[in-house]
């Protein structure tokens, strides 16, 4: 996994690059009461700037929670929510598109075809896990969502993955922002672990071929 480590931290630099540039100017344009004035200026659109603010996390050092919160400030928590998780449900996707159509030719033509076999092995073995879980941690959905689409993951795999991490942390910041910091440990702690239990869900769900867990053999009648 040397090889592929390379990519994961390189990944992580040009994440975390932006944020020691302009991180402390945009966190105080975007503070909580900022963010929902600017999304609200967009009238019926505001989820669409919302998302749109999401994706740029991608390139510039949004704080995705505080845009989520605002959300959920606008709508309340049902429908906030739901735009809240398409948002970084959509962040996440073009991640993926980009390491697919562009992060893969570049990694093979920097670090050879070994380390994209090394790529291929992880997400094969434990990427959903890393995809469902990584939406809670800084800088890792980015990273994680990219290196992905670059080990080639399995686009109804990544997807099952993806709506796993999502959904549990759009309804749990924009509940937080309807509600304002009432038991708020309490309600990232909870939301924190669904992913972990819904993406054990869909492995039942999803068939063997997406990275669902294997089904025993149905016995055949001996008659």
């Amino acid at each position: 996994m040397a090889k592929f480590a390379i990519l994961v931290l390189v990944l992580a630099l040009a994440v975390l690059l932006p944020f020691a540039i302009w991180g402390e100017g945009i966190e105080a344009a975007l503070s909580q009461e900022a963010a929902q004035a600017r999304l609200e200026r967009w009238g019926p659109w505001a989820w669409t700037a919302g998302a749109a603010l999401l994706v740029a996390d991608l390139a510039l050092p949004i704080p995705t929670t505080v845009v989520m919160a605002a959300l959920g400030l606008i709508y309340g928590p049902l429908w906030g929510g739901l735009a809240a998780a398409f948002g970084s449900a959509l962040a996440g996707g073009v991640g993926y598109g980009l390491g697919r159509v562009a992060g893969r030719p570049a990694a093979a033509a920097l670090l050879g075809p070994e380390a994209l076999a090394e790529g291929e092995a992880l997400f094969a073995r434990a990427g959903g896990w890393l995809v469902a879980l990584s939406r809670w941690m800084p800088v890792l959905p980015e990273v994680v969502s990219v290196c992905a689409g670059v080990a080639r993951m399995a686009p109804g795999r990544f997807a099952a993955a993806l709506a796993c991490g999502c959904l549990p942390m759009g309804f749990a910041f924009a509940a937080l922002g309807h509600a304002g910091a009432e038991a708020p440990l309490l309600t990232l702690g909870l939301s924190a672990l669904a992913p972990a239990a819904l993406w054990l869900a869909a492995r039942r769900l999803l068939p063997p071929a997406l990275g669902g867990a294997a089904r025993a053999p149905t016995p055949r009648d001996p008659s």
